[in-house]
């Protein structure tokens, strides 16, 4: 397998834009009309979604090691779409009849040998790491849901009971579907494990967003939501030990933090915690009667609630990491940030140059990528929409 070649003819039909994945899709639903259920009704983002995957293992194909793991996750992953061992020979169908296309003239046997390989290495892990996984868990979990409130006119609480555990660490995220809308998205229980399984989810319905639009506007208790296997480590706490804690949240990035407290608080380390909850005016801080019972419950936790816009001062806006360096030297501290992909870049600049050391910061990988947070970082430099939304 030529690995330049292969990276030199990807740039090639990616600089086609937007033809690529509607010509991919155009040739495999209407050779294989039976794939075309297993996509969402509206392919916007899916377009871009198949790109963004194509391209980072195409960047990622002459480092096995860490393409194989990225691979893995995505089989694993697929299977709550449907995913079989049959579609993957339909797939490769596809893709191979589309680089013909925009190669043209330049798409030669060697080339096409060079593709085929490429992508029976591919089909191959996802597809064995997706049977190994049918071993241990399923594809989704049913959950009915129990609770339903809405704190804000975008913003709605979802307490969740899944037919079988579902298990977690706090800090992870878990794919979130409703049975009418073929899309998933991701996100981040509110708290840490319980005793009845149950899961608290903190969504803000996203403009155009197919799912997040549902669970704040069009749920309802009784319903039934299909959750995935939870994914990534970017927030669990770990990596800091023991260490005392200073958490930044802006909006709905929240809700993880908030399970990092509970987690605490179940593991009676006695730790310090500092946390900064951020929203754009005080009518916004939709989960206020939580934090004003958390502080009082706990000693070792001190919550402080920033708002980001001020009628005094148009034009400027405060972050939770602005008022947290103004209030003190937090260097000792293991971080924790999650909000907005902006919220986030801000806050790790601004820690970056005030002495904090990347050990020292924990947060998601940037761009809400469809394939969720456990691969965020290997992309985090191809950040894409998510139109299935409820962007933090």
């Amino acid at each position: 397998m030529d690995v330049p070649r292969l990276k030199q003819s990807w740039s090639l039909v990616a600089a086609h834009g937007d033809q690529v994945p509607l010509y991919f899709y155009s040739t495999l639903f209407l050779a294989y009309p039976e794939t075309r259920q297993m996509f969402p009704t509206n392919m916007a983002g899916q377009r871009d979604r198949l790109v963004n995957a194509l391209g980072h293992i195409v960047s990622q194909v002459d480092q096995v090691d860490r393409l194989v793991g990225f691979l893995q996750d995505l089989g694993v992953d697929h299977r709550k779409f449907a995913v079989r061992a049959e579609h993957y020979p339909a797939v490769g169908e596809a893709l191979l009849a589309t680089l013909r296309h925009f190669l043209a003239d330049q798409w030669t046997d060697e080339l096409a040998q060079d593709w085929a390989a490429a992508y029976g290495l591919v089909a191959k892990v996802m597809s064995e790491a997706a049977q190994a996984a049918e071993a241990t868990s399923p594809p989704w979990w049913a959950a009915e849901v129990v609770g339903h409130e809405r704190r804000a006119f975008d913003v709605a609480v979802l307490t969740l009971r899944p037919q079988y555990l579902l298990p977690f660490t706090a800090g992870q995220s878990i794919g979130v579907s409703h049975p009418a809308v073929r899309s998933w998205r991701y996100y981040s229980p509110a708290n840490a494990p319980r005793t009845d399984g149950t899961v608290e989810l903190h969504v803000r319905a996203a403009p155009g967003g197919a799912v997040s639009s549902r669970l704040v506007y069009g749920c309802a208790v009784g319903d039934q939501l299909h959750l995935a296997a939870p994914v990534g480590d970017g927030l669990t706490l770990r990596p800091a030990g023991t260490a005392d804690l200073l958490l930044l949240a802006g909006g709905t990035g929240w809700a993880p933090l908030k399970a990092l407290v509970e987690q605490v608080a179940a593991e009676g380390s006695r730790r310090r915690v500092d946390v900064y909850v951020g929203a754009r005016s005080r009518s916004e801080f939709y989960d206020a009667d939580a934090l004003e019972k958390l502080t009082a419950s706990y000693p070792w936790l001190s919550v402080t609630q920033v708002v980001g816009l001020d009628v005094n001062r148009p034009g400027e806006f405060v972050y939770p990491v602005d008022r947290a360096l103004a209030d003190g030297d937090w260097r000792s501290r293991h971080v924790y940030v999650c909000g907005s992909d902006d919220m986030v870049s801000h806050t790790v600049a601004i820690l970056t140059r005030s002495g904090f050391h990347a050990g020292q910061v924990h947060h998601e990988g940037l761009g809400r990528h469809w394939y969720g947070p456990s691969w965020r970082t290997a992309a985090a430099d191809s950040a894409v929409s998510d139109d299935s939304g409820g962007a933090r």
